[in-house]
């Protein structure tokens, strides 16, 4: 189930409000002591989540289906996608419903119902944490998510049912602007800088590929020359953008990649103001990164 994003916050009876997570959204399936934990796009994470693997393993209920977001916090509470993908610090599987329990399909269920389920099935365990709900006024909740520096916060019809696509029934209110870009090439290195300069992003726009600007910040040596090296095959001589075809300096890429971009905003003619990068993504195709709106 996907939130749909709105432009303003707002405030209605029969509603909440939940921080909104920065990371991996991932379900998590327990069937005796066998556990998956798949991706949007059924990535298997078992093996890179293996701590939230063995905690969903040792709960209570002989079948579980839980969605969250696997994130990796800051000293303030707040989730960071770059922590997460730095993989520095301890994960947290922060769930946010249950689908089933015990042989019993919650999915018809309204939110009350299947949020007691996933509270209940959750237990004391240190790394699976319930989501964390805001104050019960929307116009407030989206106040404290300022304060706080979260990344937005999600609001949740309580009468609504678990359905699969896009929902108005989740609506989402971002506070800082971050969205998928798909990398398209990247600009020689200046100075003393190595691998190259910056990345040039776009995204689609009826099944066509639109130059959305470029991005040389958020990065490390480290960081710098983990893309280099996934860049070297992606190489060619023609731009994937319908409207940037050459540029000094430049070497495009295949649009296979997905890059993660915090920004300001995005200007009238679709570029991006500020952006910094935050890491890669491998559970987005990137032919489903549409431009913002």
């Amino acid at each position: 189930m996907l939130a749909t994003l709105v432009r303003e916050p707002f405030d209605k009876k029969g509603w909440v409000y939940e921080e909104k997570y920065d990371g991996y959204r991932i379900l998590a399936y327990k069937e005796g002591e066998r556990v998956e934990l798949l991706s949007r796009n059924s990535i298997d994470r078992l093996s890179r989540f293996p701590g939230i693997a063995e905690a969903i393993r040792s709960l209570r209920p002989s079948t579980l289906l839980l969605d969250g977001e696997v994130v990796a916090f800051d000293r303030k509470t707040v989730s960071r996608f770059q922590l997460l993908q730095q993989g520095k610090d301890e994960l947290v599987y922060a769930v946010f419903d249950c689908l089933y329990v015990n042989g019993n399909d919650l999915r018809r269920e309204p939110l009350p119902v299947r949020r007691a389920a996933m509270e209940q099935s959750l237990g004391s365990s240190r790394i699976l944490l319930a989501s964390r709900r805001l104050n019960e006024n929307g116009l407030q909740a989206y106040r404290l998510a300022q304060r706080k520096g979260l990344e937005g916060l999600v609001a949740k019809d309580l009468s609504s049912a678990y359905v699969e696509g896009r929902s108005k029934s989740w609506l989402k209110v971002k506070v800082h602007q971050e969205d998928e870009f798909v990398i398209g090439g990247f600009t020689a290195p200046s100075g003393s800088r190595k691998y190259f300069g910056a990345l040039l992003l776009g995204a689609y726009e009826k099944d066509k590929l639109h130059f959305a600007g470029k991005v040389g910040t958020g990065f490390n040596e480290k960081s710098l020359a983990m893309l280099h090296k996934k860049f070297r095959p992606l190489q060619r001589k023609q731009s994937a953008f319908v409207d940037y075809a050459r540029g000094k300096g430049v070497t495009f890429l295949a649009p296979r990649l997905v890059a993660q971009i915090a920004y300001q905003e995005l200007t009238a003619d679709s570029k991006l103001r500020q952006p910094v990068f935050l890491g890669l993504r491998d559970d987005k195709a990137p032919e489903d990164v549409s431009m913002p709106r």
